[in-house]
């Protein structure tokens, strides 16, 4: 399996390497990017994440011959309403604590990190690598450990396995379907889990169809989320492997 590594200072309290770290990664964002910072509560713990202000400032980056490459869109600069049940519900379950995990589609590392605070031991991908800096900032600014991998779903060969994959809000294209189900089947141990955040796009029925034909059942948790003024519909759907 091949990744490109990036590798996360462990923190250490909030001692001066730590906040040296931080003032070098802070300011090396804010010379390409507006930003902006959220605070959240999951359970009983308090998070603060980095993101961009506005991600369709960002569209002026892609090149046409870019897109035509890849119609890789700024997706990951935006903090989805997903990605914030899946947070608080791993915050509050402690389902992954002591097991690997691997985020696909981590974005700015929200669900990585809440993962990473319950106990997990976490790698948080994504396609882009704009989106890991970011990750890795705010792994710091929250005291957990994790590291960064940048990973395309569409490709994903090898030996190295998981105990769990999750990601949230990655339904949103019928092309990105197939390969997402069998990224999941690639990277998880025969007995692991795959747990995916939806806002119940009707992409999701898809989806849920091809995990079934892939040897996976799958569970549903429906949740209502308060996220600023509005209450946000989210599915989380478990899969499991049928095992023989």
């Amino acid at each position: 399996m091949h990744f490109d590594r990036y590798t996360v200072p462990l923190p250490a309290g909030s001692g001066p390497a730590v906040d040296d770290e931080l003032i070098r990664l802070r300011a090396e964002l804010a010379a390409e990017y507006d930003l902006r910072e959220v605070a959240y509560r999951f359970g009983e713990d308090e998070f603060i994440f980095l993101s961009v202000r506005d991600s369709y400032a960002l569209l002026d980056r892609i090149s046409p011959e870019e897109f035509l490459k890849d119609e890789q869109m700024p997706y990951w600069a935006e903090i989805w309403p997903a990605s914030v049940t899946l947070s608080r519900e791993l915050m509050v379950s402690k389902e992954l604590a002591g097991k690997s995990v691997l985020e696909l589609g981590a974005g700015v590392g929200m669900a990585s990190i809440a993962a990473a605070r319950s106990g997990a031991r976490v790698v948080s991908t994504d396609y882009s690598t704009e989106a890991l800096k970011f990750v890795a900032y705010n792994a710091l600014r929250n005291h957990v450990p994790l590291d960064t991998w940048r990973l395309d779903w569409r490709l994903v060969m090898g030996s190295e396995k998981f105990d769990a994959v999750i990601a949230a809000d990655v339904l949103y294209e019928r092309v990105n379907l197939l390969p997402i189900v069998t990224a999941i089947d690639a990277l998880l141990t025969p007995g692991g889990i795959a747990l995916i955040a939806d806002p119940r796009r009707r992409m999701a029925e898809e989806f849920i169809e091809l995990v079934h034909e892939n040897g996976f059942r799958v569970s549903e948790t429906r949740m209502r989320d308060a996220i600023a003024d509005q209450t946000v519909a989210v599915t989380i759907y478990k899969l499991e492997r049928i095992m023989a």
